[in-house]
């Protein structure tokens, strides 16, 4: 059995001394590439998006339809059967107002995002993802319904970001 370390080798440096440079450093960008698999699925899912439309799978066993899709359902374990299309139109489940940017740096105007029921996804299943920041956070509550304001055609590149945002749908 290993020891856990108590302390982590080597000079600890304080703040003041990497300001005044009194340590060596240097700036190295290194030539990464990498690849990665969506699988059946989320490839599937994606290339949907691409095409402005959204794609689930459904399974028999539970009677479900998930949203984004998965090859296997994650509440009876079993294969999911078919492909099932879902609207692009849904309700807010949960919500949040952020005034952090992605790293984590105080803005002014909020981000709002929420978690989407899609009609014709199973209830409970939802994706996250922006709301329209013109939306006054005020305005924003569960069971608020909404439609994706896809990016132009040309613009999409089948990303989850091919939907730009979410949008009240106005009532009457």
């Amino acid at each position: 059995m290993s020891e856990k370390m108590k302390e982590v080798p080597g000079i600890y440096l304080r703040d003041a001394e990497l300001k005044a440079k009194d340590a060596i450093t240097f700036k190295w960008r290194p030539n990464a590439k990498y690849v990665w698999a969506g699988g059946i699925a989320y490839s599937r899912y994606l290339e949907e998006l691409k095409n402005g439309r959204i794609i689930g799978r459904h399974c028999s066993e539970c009677e479900r339809i998930l949203v984004p899709p998965r090859m296997f359902c994650d509440k009876c374990f079993r294969a999911t059967d078919e492909w099932v299309y879902v609207k692009d139109t849904g309700t807010i489940n949960t919500y949040s107002v952020s005034y952090l940017d992605a790293d984590a740096n105080r803005i002014k105007e909020p981000i709002l995002v929420a978690v989407i029921e899609l009609d014709g996804a199973s209830e409970g299943i939802g994706i996250l993802h922006y709301v329209d920041p013109k939306v006054d956070p005020k305005d924003l509550h569960v069971g608020m319904r909404l439609k994706a304001v896809w990016k132009p055609e040309k613009e999409r590149t089948g990303s989850v970001t091919d939907i730009a945002y979410f949008e009240p749908i106005k009532e009457g």
